[in-house]
């Protein structure tokens, strides 16, 4: 049987309750950034909820030092934080949080920098493939 949709669902929610506490419910100053909650993955049996964030303005050339920083303000308030998303969510059992830096958004950039300097040339674009017998 598959996974099914309502761990997705939960996540989403999840990423709701988290991002909106972003901006109006943490003081904590580690977490001042522009930080952005990207997706959230439960497990099949909700114990466990993987919260990928990415700090907006912060390129190829951020420190780990700084990315260790707002790892480490999520940890503090990680209480705060599932004690806030089990009340909301009113689940028998709030999963663990597990907070991770998200480095698609880098590495899509990355990608977007190779394919702008490979070189081609109109002649591959027809589909032919350089035979002409």
């Amino acid at each position: 049987m598959g996974k099914g949709y309502r761990p997705d669902r939960i996540g989403e929610e999840i990423r709701k309750i988290i991002s909106d506490m972003l901006l109006h419910g943490l003081k904590d100053p580690r977490l001042d950034s522009m930080i952005s909650i990207t997706a959230v993955d439960v497990t099949s049996d909700y114990s466990y909820a993987t919260v990928y964030f990415t700090v907006l303005g912060m390129g190829a050339g951020t420190s780990e030092e700084a990315l260790e920083d707002v790892i480490a303000g999520f940890e503090s308030s990680k209480g705060f934080i599932r004690k806030r998303v089990g009340s909301e969510l009113r689940l028998k059992h709030t999963p663990e949080l597990i907070f991770k830096v998200d480095h698609s958004l880098e590495y899509g950039r990355h990608i977007d920098e190779i394919i702008e300097t490979l070189e081609y040339s109109d002649d591959n674009i027809d589909g032919s493939d350089g035979n002409n017998e």
